[in-house]
């Protein structure tokens, strides 16, 4: 698939036109506007992909583990030119490549294909593991989960590994809009500093403490931000 029209907007003002463009069943709107904020910051100010280096070895990788309701994500990739906007009306259609969850390789900049919730924290510490191995160490991985995956085993498994591991490449973006189903003593930021990462919680509206928790130095240690946010509806 290519960008064949007009440059991208770059503009966060036009988020809400270019998530009007997708319609129909299965939105999962307030899951998905939850991550609009962060995803923005994060592709505006913080990540090193551009539609040009998205096969690169010195990219960082973003992936989308909260893939339930990726209409955030696709206006966020639409907006920085990553495929033409024109493919958002067609959000969700049989013959789309904008499905109801990622496809990785359907979606230019796409890293895994996700929605199956608890799968993506995992895969960013084998993507770390990986690059560590292959000598890579400038590329950072980022992961963004909902506060409902931490009810699942494999992202605490993920979370006690990364740790003492070292994974300095890591990030974890934790977006907590109150809908897990299992609270945990302490809170979120308690479970990830306990395994030894750096932590962080802030308000998942503000761009300015979102992008001053995300560029944060943590040597030696995996970094979590723990975006809190009230699901617009």
């Amino acid at each position: 698939m290519t960008n064949t029209t007009a440059g991208p907007t770059r503009d966060y003002r036009d988020m809400n036109r270019l998530m009007s463009l997708m319609t129909g069943d299965e939105k999962h709107g307030p899951a998905a506007t939850s991550t609009l904020d962060a995803l923005w910051v994060l592709y505006d100010r913080v990540l090193r992909v551009t539609p040009g280096t998205v096969d690169a070895p010195g990219r960082d990788r973003f992936l989308l583990s909260k893939g339930h309701g990726p209409m955030a994500y696709y206006a966020v990739l639409a907006a920085h030119g990553f495929f033409a906007e024109e493919l958002l009306s067609g959000f969700g259609a049989y013959d789309s490549p904008l499905g109801h969850h990622p496809d990785r390789t359907l979606v230019p900049g796409v890293e895994i294909g996700s929605g199956s919730l608890g799968h993506g924290l995992p895969l960013a510490v084998g993507s770390a593991l990986g690059l560590r191995a292959q000598g890579l160490t400038d590329p950072r991985v980022w992961v963004l989960i909902g506060d409902a995956e931490l009810d699942e085993g494999s992202n605490h498994e993920a979370i006690a590994y990364a740790g003492p591991a070292g994974l300095e490449q890591l990030h974890t973006v934790v977006i907590d809009n109150a809908s897990a189903s299992h609270g945990r003593p302490g809170g979120i930021t308690a479970r990830f500093e306990a395994a030894g990462w750096s932590v962080d919680a802030v308000d998942g509206r503000d761009h300015e403490a979102l992008y001053a928790a995300f560029t944060a130095p943590h040597p030696g240690r995996p970094r979590a931000v723990v975006a809190r946010v009230e699901p617009k509806r």
